[in-house]
């Protein structure tokens, strides 16, 4: 697969060297004259390659066709889809929804192996679920093994081929590339790769399961804090419908510490003030482990209430690379892979359109920001970069009362430059400089 990769992106920038200096790749083309019949081909990241996104757009919609990108996300089991349409029926987005099953399941035989919902005993136990135990896979087997005092491994439906690393994140990841054809996802199209390092994954045996006592502080309580409302809520159903289903398996297989698993629904907003509203009520409910937030720039801004708390943060969503080296007091873990692994994926799908001119449009965070910086060292690995790419950033809306975003002076920047590639690196707000595009003038192609 390496090799592959190496040689397809060798000759990319080969491509892209020949296309500086004659305008084809293969032909000979009659130069146009720059801006005036320059088409754009839009891509996009995890947050905003949804089905539910074309509506941001509305009568606008038509423009999503022929966009495409990346997210994390390993080939889902029809069975799994089943069971999660069983909570939701109206579900048509699977974004994060393996990631968020998994971290309940994982934060569920943890405790068990711990003991007590001690979040700090609680900490110790979740790398150690996920490597080098007896192979497990559904929440029957798994905590069968955990009540015995058994190591176990876990693989479920995102954790597939390693464990996590020390840092508490996934060693490897599988991304999908996705289409959007008649404005939703064209599933027929969806691709799939590996990215990471088997290697790097803990090999640290975990402290030797403790069966419950009288003190064990059943039953085991979940607090939501996943993007209900705000620029990422079009990303909540399929995490919330995740959640209920794992607390649901979990609790028909017996419950954790001989009581079932409490799940207290909770909002990130998509905003750190409501995620800290959120956690404090988290806090006086007596939650042991937090589920989310949704978005990195979040988390991070929270991380510290949680650390003081003393509760254990899971997120299935946070993607922000520099989240791996946070100090966290060992408190914070993720089953989303970071944007370091993401960013060689997206650039690889704009890189096979033979794209001359680029431009990184990204909102002005953590998240946007650092994802942005490792696609265009990705683009410049293979030979594009320098006057070729162009970095450009925007203000998110701070909450979903606040007015579009006003990109119609970037967008014109784009079409000045005579991009014909655009990354779109945002949440729902992308539709906002999607429309600027147009409104600039700039052809979009479908």
């Amino acid at each position: 697969m390496r090799v592959s990769r190496g040689s397809r992106v060798a000759t990319l920038a080969a491509c892209v060297a020949l296309l500086f200096t004659t305008g084809a790749c293969g032909t000979e083309q009659p130069e146009e004259p720059e801006n005036e019949s320059q088409q754009v081909r839009l891509y996009g990241n995890d947050g905003n390659m949804l089905n539910t996104f074309p509506l941001e757009l509305k009568d606008r919609a038509h423009l999503v066709d022929g966009m495409k990108g990346t997210t994390p996300m390993t080939p889902l089991p029809e069975d799994f889809k089943t069971r999660l349409r069983a909570v939701d029926p109206d579900l048509r987005d699977y974004l994060y929804a393996a990631e968020a099953y998994d971290a309940v399941m994982i934060s569920a035989f943890a405790t068990q192996l711990a003991g007590t919902t001690d979040p700090a005993a609680i900490a110790k136990q979740i790398v150690g679920v996920t490597n080098e135990g007896q192979r497990c896979e559904d929440a029957a087997g798994c905590l069968k093994l955990a009540r015995a005092g058994q190591d176990i491994e876990y693989r479920g439906v995102s954790l597939t081929r390693a464990g996590f690393t020390e840092a508490g994140e996934p060693a490897t990841a599988s991304y999908a590339t996705l289409h959007f054809d008649d404005q939703k996802l064209n599933d027929a199209k969806t691709e799939f790769v590996g990215a990471g390092d088997d290697s790097k994954a803990s090999t640290k045996a975990p402290p030797k399961g403790r069966k419950p006592r009288g003190d064990s502080g059943a039953p085991l309580t979940l607090g939501g804090l996943l993007p209900r409302t705000g620029a990422l809520a079009l990303a909540y159903p399929p995490q919330a419908a995740a959640a209920a289903l794992a607390v649901r398996e979990i609790n028909a297989a017996g419950g954790v510490l001989d009581e079932p698993v409490v799940w207290i629904d909770g909002d990130d907003g998509t905003n750190p003030a409501v995620a800290k509203a959120t956690l404090a009520s988290h806090v006086e409910k007596n939650v042991q482990v937090i589920i989310g937030a949704g978005a990195s720039g979040v988390s991070k801004a929270i991380l510290p209430d949680v650390v003081a708390a003393g509760l254990v943060m899971f997120s299935p969503a946070n993607t922000d690379a520099s989240l791996t080296t946070i100090e966290d007091n060992g408190l914070y873990f993720r089953t989303a892979p970071p944007d370091s692994l993401q960013g060689r994926a997206l650039a690889d799908v704009i890189l096979r359109d033979g794209p001359r001119k680029v431009a990184l449009v990204a909102r002005k965070d953590s998240y946007g920001e650092g994802l942005q910086g490792y696609v265009r060292t990705e683009l410049e690995r293979a030979g594009l970069g320098g006057d070729n790419v162009k970095l450009l950033t925007y203000e998110p809306p701070a909450d979903a009362d606040a007015p579009p975003v006003d990109f119609s002076a970037g967008a014109r920047e784009i079409k000045e430059f005579g991009a014909d590639a655009v990354l779109l690196i945002g949440y729902s707000e992308s539709a906002a400089v999607i429309v600027a595009l147009d409104e600039a003038g700039v052809q979009i192609q479908q």
